[in-house]
């Protein structure tokens, strides 16, 4: 599965710099050209993402809420 189109305009391309896992929930830090932007997401979907170091993503912001999806 791919995105073609998603409604967040928010979008900051970057890779993963740090994963601080937790039993239930993870902090995901995503270096960008901007800087670096941080996600706390269920550490089910960091396994689910196979999200690791260096791993290319896009950081959706909207409001207060970080999302990450995998490229």
């Amino acid at each position: 599965m791919s995105i073609q189109s998603i409604n967040t305009r928010n979008q900051f391309r970057g890779r993963i710099k740090e994963i601080i896992e937790g039993p239930v929930v993870s902090e995901v830090d995503v270096e960008t050209p901007h800087g670096i932007v941080t996600s706390v997401i269920t550490t089910r979907s960091v396994k689910d993402l196979q999200l690791k170091v260096g791993t290319e993503v896009v950081a959706l912001v909207k409001s207060t809420e970080v999302s990450i999806a995998k490229l």
